[in-house]
């Protein structure tokens, strides 16, 4: 009996010792992959990147180009008996191309007349706020690219505007 007794306490001595060393051996296994998971997420994030960056190098956009409108000072429209005001304007027109420039000069007077007839027809509450100007800036984009067609204007910036 004493022969079983010493077999079934080596026999529970190794059960014993066997799930120990199995928590090892997964703790191990989850530190390795944990690691080998970070190194392989700082490569995919961090270095990745600057290869294909480097590789495919644009060339800068080029810059705008800007054409200058003629000043224009208009009395603004107003009901009778009031005082009359007066908007002065001086107005660029953003290109994206310089040689659109001497495309858009021989139609500069057809685009001051046109902005001429727009901008006599507000009234000074029509210009009130930033909203005001921005709604003017739009409806004079939308009337000089309709009058140089075939040439796209970017953008019509104000160097300034007085209402007086």
């Amino acid at each position: 009996m004493a022969e079983n007794e010493a077999e079934g306490a080596a026999t529970e001595a190794a059960e014993g010792a066997a799930p120990k060393n199995k928590l090892k051996l997964i703790i191990m296994a989850v530190g390795v992959l944990a690691i080998l998971g970070g190194g392989a997420a700082t490569w995919f994030f961090f270095f990745r990147g600057d290869a294909e960056h480097h590789a495919e190098a644009a060339p800068p956009p080029k810059p705008p180009t800007f054409v200058d409108v003629p000043d224009m000072m208009v009395n603004l429209a107003g009901a009778p008996g009031e005082r009359v005001q007066y908007l002065r304007l001086k107005i660029v027109l953003e290109l994206k191309e310089e040689k659109q420039i001497e495309a858009i000069k021989p139609t500069m007077p057809r685009v001051t007349d046109l902005f001429q007839t727009y901008v006599r027809e507000l009234r000074p509450a029509d210009l009130n706020g930033s909203a005001g100007i921005f709604r003017l800036k739009e409806e004079l984009t939308r009337r000089v690219n309709a009058a140089v067609a075939p040439i796209q204007v970017s953008a019509v910036l104000f160097k300034e505007v007085v209402v007086q």
